[in-house]
Formats: structure tokens, sequence, C-alpha cells
């Protein structure tokens, strides 16, 4: 947990860490689109930490909504979901279905920012699984996982603070607002409450203050 929150709280660290999770972040909008039966085009991420996921289907419509929700909504849920599996003993799962997600994107990635991340990304995942120790592997996904959990809710403040002081009319939250009738303040608050439930309930799963 203290390594997860220094990757987060830390100002140096935290501009090249975040490029992590813009890459889960993106990855959540591309494979939510995918589910939901739109055709992806392509993700893009940048040197200033934003990305961009372009896909195509219908403009509207409960699709449209799940795929605009799932990037804030991703790196909590991978991380909770990787915090379950760990403590459950299949470290090895949590970190081939990471390998599986970064070669997938590789697919789809369309400037060289982008490929350089994803395939660091991919080799240091495919080191841990072919090289580390298990003690390693779990020391190394634990904290990825926890520093995930960590980062969702502050890149939901930061969302907050960007609308505030760009006064941008493109983020999720505004294009949320644009497909349903809840504004982009109640978007983002909704963002924030579901990244917070799921720290606290990787807390209590993993019993940490205990």
């Amino acid at each position: 947990m203290a390594t997860a929150l220094a990757l987060v709280v830390l100002p140096p660290v935290w501009r090249t860490t975040r490029h992590l999770v813009t890459l889960v972040h993106e990855a959540g909008h591309a494979v939510v689109a995918v589910l939901t039966g739109r055709r992806l085009n392509g993700i893009r991420l940048h040197s200033d930490t934003s990305g961009l996921t372009v896909s195509s289907g219908k403009p509207r419509g409960a699709g449209m909504i799940a795929t605009a929700a799932a990037g804030y909504l991703a790196p909590a849920a991978l991380g909770l979901g990787s915090v379950l599996l760990i403590d459950g003993g299949h470290t090895p799962w949590a970190l081939y279905a990471g390998l599986a997600t970064l070669a997938l994107m590789l697919l789809y990635i369309r400037n060289w920012f982008g490929l350089v991340v994803v395939g660091l990304s991919g080799v240091a995942v495919g080191l841990l699984i072919w090289q580390a120790p298990e003690r390693v592997q779990d020391f190394a996904a634990l904290a990825f996982a926890w520093f995930l959990l960590v980062a969702a809710p502050r890149m939901t403040l930061d969302l907050w603070a960007h609308r505030r002081r760009m006064r941008t009319r493109t983020t999720d939250a505004d294009i949320l607002a644009r497909l349903t009738i809840l504004p982009a303040a109640v978007w983002n608050t909704i963002f924030l409450l579901l990244t917070l439930a799921a720290l606290a309930g990787a807390v209590r799963v993993t019993d940490l203050f205990t």
C-alpha cells in the first residue's frame, strides 16, 4: 500500500506512472466498446498522459454510454479484480490476463508513443511471468493493483479540477452528459464514488488495516 501511495502522491513519480493509468483507462474504453458490439478503430496514448479511443457504431444508446463510462472506472475495476485474484492465490491469472490485453491493444495502437508504452508494459509483464520468482510476482502484481485502486479516485478528482480550470466540454463526463439526462458533474461524482467503493472493497477483502 505504501508503494502504491508513493506512485500516486509524489509529483515527479506520478508524472510517469500516470501513463499506466491512461493505458488502463483507454483499455477500458476499448474492451467495453468491443463487448457492446461497437467496432474498435484505434487507440492513441500521448506524452502529456492523455489518450483517445475511437470506436464506431450507434452514436447513442446503452453501448455508447457504457463505452464512455468505462474509462474512469477501468483502473478501479482492474485493481479490485487483481486484488481478489491475488488474495485467492491466482496471481498468474492476473498477469496472463494483463499480458493478453496488452497484446490485443498492440493491434489497435495508432501512434508511436502509445506503441512504446504498451510494448514496454508488455515486456515488463512478460519478464514477471517467465523470469521472476513467485514472491516477486505477488509483490509486483499486488503493488500495481493497489496503485490502480489509489490512482482511480485521484483521476476523477483531476477530472473535476480540469473541467473547472479549462471549461472544457470534451471529457468523458461531458460526453455522458450529452448521452443521458445526468449533468457532467453528476457523472464525475459517480466516478468518484464508485472508485472509492472499489478501494474500500479491496481494503475490506484483504483486511489491510486489521
